[in-house]
């Protein structure tokens, strides 16, 4: 499996990952990622200054990402940690927690001091993952991401 930086031609896959994702795990379609107007344009909507958007590619077919940006309406030293889907077959590999690693990574090297995030209630294993890697509950939403549905708020210090 090959992690890279998101390209045009992957926007389609991106887009069916999270949705599919989405589905599977019975999320709502509004308020959540689902709904999203950039998630068709994953690649246009990462081409700015401090973000950056990567897949994973396991024998040329895209079976999950994440990436991170500045938080939207959010302080300039705080990023969110993005869009974090990964397909059935590419789960328990450790490549959540790489991805994780890397998206972190970046966010330093672009100068951030903390990274956030959103999830939803039932996604226990994400919770773990984002625990594991050093992210804490926070009691309440931060930005604005759109994400109504998503009631679980985690911040990490980098």
């Amino acid at each position: 499996m090959d992690i890279r930086e998101i390209e045009q031609k992957d926007n389609p896959a991106v887009a069916k990952i999270v949705r599919t994702v989405m589905m599977e795990l019975g999320a709502p379609k509004v308020g959540t990622a689902y709904a999203d107007p950039n998630l068709d344009t994953m690649f246009e909507t990462y081409q700015k200054a401090n973000a950056v958007y990567f897949v994973i590619e396991n024998d040329g077919r895209i079976i999950g990402g994440a990436g991170i940006q500045k938080l939207d309406n959010g302080e300039d030293t705080i990023c969110e940690l993005q869009k974090m889907y990964f397909m059935p077959e590419s789960r328990g590999l450790g490549v959540g927690s790489k991805m994780i690693a890397l998206c972190l990574q970046q966010a330093k090297e672009f100068g951030f001091k903390k990274c956030y995030l959103e999830t939803m209630p039932f996604m226990i294993d994400a919770q773990k993952l984002y625990k594991k890697s050093g992210f804490y509950n926070i009691n309440g939403p931060m930005g604005n991401t759109g994400h109504t549905y998503c009631s679980v708020w985690m911040m990490k210090d980098l």
